[in-house]
C-alpha cells in the first residue's frame, strides 16, 4: 500500500475543519493538517486573482484517493478545487503503518 499526501486549499477555517472532520470520521484519511492561512495568487478565467486561503494536508493511502477526492468535491465551495496527490517516497515505518491502520487498511508493509 502506498501512502500519499493530498493538498487542497479552502476559503476559510470553518470549511477546512468541516472537510478534515469528514475525512477522518469516514476513515478516508488518517490525519488532516490545517495550516495557517496564506495568500494565493493565480490566473482564473483570464484574470489574475488574489485570495486568502487555508491550506490542508491530507494523509491517506493511494487506494483511498477517490474517496478523498469525492469528499473534497462535496465539501468544497470552489467550482474547481485544487486536489493534488503526492507520493510519500519514504517515512517512519511505524507512522506509515499507522496511516494504513487508521484508514482501515492495516496490511501496509513498511
Amino acid at each position: 500500500m502506498e501512502a500519499i499526501v493530498i493538498l487542497t486549499n479552502l476559503p476559510d477555517q470553518a470549511s477546512a475543519e468541516h472537510l478534515a472532520r469528514s475525512l477522518v470520521e469516514t476513515k478516508s484519511a488518517a490525519c488532516v493538517n490545517i495550516l495557517a492561512p496564506c495568500v494565493s495568487i493565480y490566473r482564473w478565467q483570464g484574470a489574475i486573482e488574489t485570495a486568502h486561503e487555508v491550506p490542508v494536508l491530507i494523509k491517506t493511502l493511494r487506494t483511498h484517493y477517490h474517496k478523498v477526492e469525492q469528499c473534497v468535491r462535496e465539501c468544497h465551495p470552489y467550482a474547481l478545487p485544487e486536489i493534488i496527490a503526492l507520493p510519500i517516497v519514504a517515512g517512519l515505518p511505524d507512522y506509515l503503518a499507522w496511516i494504513a491502520t487508521e484508514t482501515g487498511d492495516d496490511q501496509m508493509g513498511a
